[in-house]
């Protein structure tokens, strides 16, 4: 099941069809080398590899680097990254800015986000739990497989009530 703000996300993605790809071990090597170029331009601050290239899983093929921070410093961050990657590609303010570039065929998608958001808490919880849980890492990996040639909408809908049903779960053994 999707909240409402998901619903309302998917509705304005895309219907081109995705395309899965097997993991490329590469992507590491990307990561590590933007990583290291966002920090030389907003200093040592948390950079994080997320998604299936930093599970080690088919996916997309791309890069998803987040640099969650304190929301008090949204603003400067923001402005050193338009600074040096130019407009994000989408932006939602105080919560997250999304910039997107490309390293040798890779694509990667940087992500500021702040670090209170309920987004960024649970997409940590979920990833953790698929580190956890190879059984769950593998239903994972299969469902992405399965949705090659699905269009964007469906894809984050399928992906989307993956990711909210383990989350649902963990936020119940919290409770216990």
């Amino acid at each position: 099941m999707l909240t409402p703000e998901q619903e309302n996300w998917i509705s304005h993605l895309s219907k081109e069809k995705v395309k899965i790809v097997p993991y490329n071990p590469k992507t590491k090597e990307v990561f590590n080398k933007i990583k290291q170029e966002i920090q030389e331009v907003i200093g040592k601050t948390k950079v994080v590899h997320c998604g299936s290239t930093a599970l080690g899983i088919s996916g997309q093929g791309e890069v998803d680097l987040y640099i969650p921070v304190d929301k008090i410093f949204f603003g400067k961050y923001l402005e050193k990254l338009i600074d040096y990657f130019g407009k994000p590609g989408s932006i939602y303010p105080l919560r997250r800015a999304r910039f997107v570039k490309y390293v040798d065929d890779i694509k990667i998608e940087i992500f500021l986000i702040s670090e209170e958001t309920d987004d960024w808490k649970n997409s940590l919880r979920f990833e953790n739990y698929l580190k956890q849980y190879q059984n769950a890492l593998e239903e994972y990996r299969k469902l992405k497989e399965e949705c090659n040639g699905l269009t964007t909408q469906e894809y984050y809908r399928r992906k989307l009530e993956f990711i909210n049903k383990i989350v649902c779960m963990t936020e119940k053994k919290k409770k216990i």
